[in-house]
């Protein structure tokens, strides 16, 4: 038996001097009986399988909203998996959340994966186009680790790429790795 939930608004985004949190990302987390806390690396693709991973992301996208609706002038991201690009209705789902939970869709960050754009529909490209109309800001979560092409970026810009830690974690070892994130930062 398996349990999912909201581990948290626990990654804090700080400004540049580290005083002040500009926002949070709401994680998933899992537990299961006898086997204690999962990562979603864990439970998401189990999720997917079984088509209840719409049902998820919207209850995660609920809570985390309800909870930072409380916290004004602090930006809030929520990961969204691919299989909500292949219901028409994914709109309307963001939206109905925003209007219920009273949240500012303009502090709303919804994390997409380069995988996910590559693999878009137009009706998925124009859902996300939508949702940048009602305010809502798209990022690129962990950008590098897929097939990452400009030519995507370009078709469909982003507000936000977040480099893909396997580069960030290297930055002060290597100088490769602060030549491949300087690179991402001003194509961004």
């Amino acid at each position: 038996r398996a349990q999912v939930g909201l581990r948290g608004l626990d990654l804090p985004l700080l400004s540049a001097d580290g005083e002040h949190i500009g926002g949070v990302e709401a994680l998933r987390g899992g537990a299961h009986a006898g086997r204690g806390t999962g990562a979603p690396a864990e439970f998401i693709p189990a999720a997917e399988q079984s088509g209840l991973i719409v049902r998820l992301d919207e209850w995660v996208l609920r809570r985390a909203c309800e909870t930072a609706a409380r916290w004004p002038g602090i930006s809030l991201a929520v990961n969204l998996s691919p299989s909500n690009f292949h219901s028409s209705d994914m709109v309307d789902r963001v939206n109905r959340v925003l209007n219920e939970t009273g949240f500012d869709p303009r502090r709303l960050e919804l994390e997409i994966t380069e995988n996910m754009l590559l693999h878009a529909t137009p009706d998925g490209l124009g859902q996300l186009a939508e949702m940048r109309r009602m305010g809502i800001r798209i990022v690129l979560d962990d950008f590098g680790t897929g097939y990452s092409s400009l030519g995507y970026l370009r078709r469909f810009p982003v507000d936000k790429i977040k480099i893909d830690q396997s580069f960030v974690k290297n930055l002060g070892v290597t100088e490769e790795a602060a030549a491949i994130v300087e690179c991402v930062a001003r194509l961004g």
